[in-house]
């Protein structure tokens, strides 16, 4: 890992800012899906905020569209997440680090979503350094996702953690370990993809009894469910 931002003390986690528990990665692009960029504007109180993922991160230049789509959610009051693979703490520092800029930079982004986190207890050290470098960055908000409940050690690291992403037929089975009561809910979240129809109200009642505060529930499936905002968003619960 670099050592160019050691000499910053890293600080506690921000508390959350959003209003809402609805935390939505829409991995489509406002031109293909205008109406599921608007539905997450009428649905800005319900958010903890909102996934941007132009190109599997910012991408190599500045996408106009993009940015404009982006800019009308932050007007709506919605908090702004950057999307950042991590590739499992195998990606280098140095290219994690431009994603934060570039997200900063033509999108205003308000904070960090590093996906495809890694879970165990010898990784927790590279994601200490990415969320302080995220932080120094302009980011207060910091999420990991490892899709499961990793090592306790990043519970202390980020302000949410995403500890389930899965299918509905998955999450039946969930089991949540005892470590996690010692964190509020609102530090949790939980992703789930292929839900019925009819059943993401229930989707969240599920995540709020399984100690997560924040999740988003949606019908799509792989290789992409996230092209389509939750059912609550939309405005239907």
């Amino acid at each position: 890992m670099s050592s160019a931002f050691h000499g910053f003390p890293a600080g506690p986690p921000a508390p959350p800012s959003g209003r809402g528990s609805l935390l939505v990665p829409l991995y489509v692009h406002p031109v293909v899906d205008p109406s599921a960029w608007r539905a997450l504007e009428d649905a800005a109180p319900g958010l903890y905020g909102a996934v941007l993922n132009a190109a599997d991160g910012p991408g190599e230049r500045p996408d106009p569209v993009y940015a404009a789509a982006a800019a009308r959610l932050r007007r709506a009051g919605v908090r702004l997440l950057g999307y950042v693979d991590t590739d499992y703490a195998d990606r280098p520092t140095h290219a994690v680090y431009r994603d934060l800029r570039r997200h900063r930079a033509w999108y205003a982004t308000d904070g960090v979503f590093f996906d495809r986190v890694a879970s165990g207890a010898r990784q927790v050290a590279y994601y200490r350094w990415l969320a302080r470098t995220a932080r120094l960055c302009g980011a207060r908000t910091v999420v990991f996702n490892p899709g499961v409940h990793p090592d306790p050690g990043y519970a202390r690291i980020a302000d949410l953690l995403v500890t389930f992403e899965g299918s509905w037929d998955d999450y039946q089975h969930l089991t949540v370990p005892h470590w996690t009561a010692g964190h509020p809910a609102a530090r949790f979240c939980h992703l789930v993809h292929g839900v019925p129809d009819g059943l993401a109200v229930r989707a969240g009642r599920m995540a709020a009894v399984r100690g997560a505060g924040v999740h988003c529930a949606v019908p799509g499936v792989p290789p992409n469910p996230w092209q389509s905002v939750p059912v609550p968003a939309g405005g239907a619960v």
